[in-house]
């Protein structure tokens, strides 16, 4: 399954590293937003839970991954800017849904609370609008941390924290990826972290008033830092929200053991599969609960 690869101009700004896994009997287009200081790799057991049901398009910010090479990166993006580049993309791509992961859950809510005219579902996982305590302390000492520069202790706080639940072998390769990273990306992590703690639950939640399209929040059980339970606060703002718990999971949803990926395959395609209603109608809440996860 080899993908295809573009590099694309993005308003003469940036060059954004692209990835499109084409299947010729799919009839819809995904596009997936990545966590913060996470490249494209990521993605990987998504992509082959959506493949070939789905186009699925992967892609580096400007920041980040196999982008990091076409940009300058002289100063952080705001959750904004990377908002307008997932529309862009959008367009490009004829893309009708969006999947976002973690911190990639920001600039996928800035861009549906525009209102592309052809997104017609967005799924949010590992995000919540809520900055609770292990959230809090986790950001603090990350922020501590990335300030300082000092690659191993940030390496470390993720694994022991969001990081928790995930396999050995991937937290040894989170371990290599996030200590090895360029100044410029832990400058652009602190800046995330720094937005994070001085945002309010109310402007997100406001925000996301205008979003005019189903949703699925998806959070792992075990996920003490973006919480179903906080994720539920949606429900009152967006207009057309669902909730999907993955049992026994943590941040990392699908990549934390096999059930777990089962079970979020098995609620991303029974929702993105559902028929949607016109969007004219879409003025009442719906909240399905399923037994199934920066």
């Amino acid at each position: 399954m080899r993908p295809e690869i573009a590099v694309l101009d993005i308003q003469g700004q940036f060059r954004v590293h692209t990835e499109f896994y084409r299947a010729d009997a799919a009839e819809k287009t995904i596009i997936m937003v990545n966590g913060s200081l996470a490249t494209t790799a990521s993605f990987a057991q998504t992509v082959r839970n959506l493949h070939p049901q789905f186009n699925v398009v992967l892609y580096d910010q400007p920041y980040a991954g196999k982008s990091k090479p076409h940009n300058l990166n002289h100063a952080p993006l705001t959750k904004e800017t990377e908002g307008q580049i997932l529309l862009e993309l959008i367009d490009h791509f004829n893309a009708e849904h969006i999947m976002s992961f973690s911190w990639g859950g920001a600039p996928a809510l800035v861009a549906l609370a525009h209102r592309p005219k052809r997104i017609e579902k967005a799924v949010i996982s590992s995000f919540s609008p809520v900055i609770n305590e292990p959230m809090r302390d986790y950001l603090t000492r990350g922020q501590q941390y990335l300030g300082a520069f000092d690659r191993f202790e940030v390496g470390a706080l993720i694994n022991s924290t969001i990081g928790k639940h995930l396999p050995s072998l991937f937290k040894r390769f989170n371990y290599r990826h996030v200590s090895s990273l360029d100044l410029h990306e832990y400058a652009q992590m602190h800046h995330h972290i720094n937005h994070v703690l001085e945002a309010t639950t109310q402007k997100q939640l406001t925000a996301a008033k205008r979003i005019n399209v189903p949703v699925m929040f998806m959070n792992g059980e075990w996920d003490e830092y973006t919480s179903a339970q906080d994720a539920r606060l949606f429900q009152n703002h967006v207009r057309d929200c669902h909730f999907t718990t993955i049992k026994e999971a943590g941040h990392f949803l699908d990549m934390e053991h096999k059930a777990a990926c089962a079970e979020s395959q098995s609620a991303l395609l029974g929702f993105l599969a559902a028929p949607a209603e016109p969007r004219g109608d879409r003025y009442r809440q719906a909240q399905t609960h399923h037994a199934l996860a920066i």
